[in-house]
């Protein structure tokens, strides 16, 4: 006689979590380390499927077996073979970002008033310099000064990037 799925459902999922784990040693013979409720509800449905339904058959469980054996499974991919003796230099090129439309020229300096003091910050080629300090970024400075985070283009004004003209 099959099991009613929904009924044993409904019976399991009124359960605490604590009960769960004593049926499922009660089913599988053995403890779990499981506290997930919805997994221990669904083993314990699927075994007790098993026990009234019945299990797999050998010949099933020896088939599965066989491709579990068969299959080529890879924790890592695979590591390209090298050569211990290869002393080939390898070609790079320095990766370049395309400059930001919103930021001024270098040597421009940036004026901003806050809390009512006036902060000045000069751009450079490769940062921003602020209190004699050189930044990699606006917001770092935008944070450095209210303690928050900030855009830096946004806490010093800049200009949105503009977009390309369409053609229609």
């Amino acid at each position: 006689m099959p099991i009613d799925v929904e009924a044993a459902v409904k019976v399991l999922s009124d359960l605490p979590v604590t009960r769960l784990r004593e049926r499922y040693a009660e089913v599988f013979g053995e403890p779990t380390r499981s506290f997930n409720k919805q997994h221990l509800i669904k083993r314990i449905t699927w075994r007790l499927q098993a026990i009234r339904e019945g299990d797999l058959s050998e010949r099933a469980r020896r088939r599965a077996r066989e491709l579990a054996n068969d299959a080529d499974l890879r924790i890592r991919p695979p590591v390209a073979p090298t050569d211990a003796n290869d002393n080939t230099p390898t070609a790079t090129s320095p990766f370049r970002v395309k400059p930001d439309d919103r930021l001024p020229t270098a040597g421009t300096l940036l004026k901003r008033a806050y809390k009512g003091q006036m902060i000045h910050v000069r751009v450079l080629p490769q940062g921003f310099e602020f209190n004699g300090e050189v930044y990699r970024s606006l917001s770092a400075i935008a944070h450095k000064i209210t303690g928050s985070h900030w855009n830096g283009y946004r806490f010093f004004q800049l200009p949105k990037p503009r977009k390309e003209a369409v053609i229609q």
